[in-house]
């Protein structure tokens, strides 16, 4: 009888530590991620000015980032564990929509926008 306590004792034991490393290892995952990229005209020309949308998919709100002098943008401080939708603007035309998805596991993601700026 004594060794079925103890046992069972050993087992919940192991089960209750086992439990506290996986918060453990949890916790030390990234908490946030960042996604930076470049805007572009088909022919690979960096577009200043252009006004870059990115749309949570839970929430659906947006935040908008103006491309710099050299095309670039930058969205930090963003969820592991939501998608995102995003698209470039420049005067009147609008870049495909990409998707950074939950599963990419990437802490800096990068995903370049091409808009067809002719006239």
């Amino acid at each position: 009888m004594k060794r079925k306590v103890v046992i069972i004792a050993l087992c919940l034991l192991s089960t209750a530590m086992l439990a506290q490393i996986d918060v453990a290892t949890s916790n030390e995952g990234p908490s946030t991620r960042s996604l930076q990229g470049t805007v572009l005209t088909k022919g690979d020309v960096p577009l200043s000015d252009a006004v870059v949308y990115l749309k949570n998919r839970k929430t659906l709100d947006i935040r908008t980032y103006i491309s710099d002098k050299d095309g670039n943008y930058r969205f930090t401080s963003l969820s592991p564990n939501i998608d995102y939708e995003i698209y470039a603007e420049y005067k009147g035309k609008k870049s495909d929509t990409k998707t950074l998805s939950s599963f990419d596991s990437r802490k800096a993601a990068t995903i370049n926008l091409h808009v067809d700026a002719s006239q």
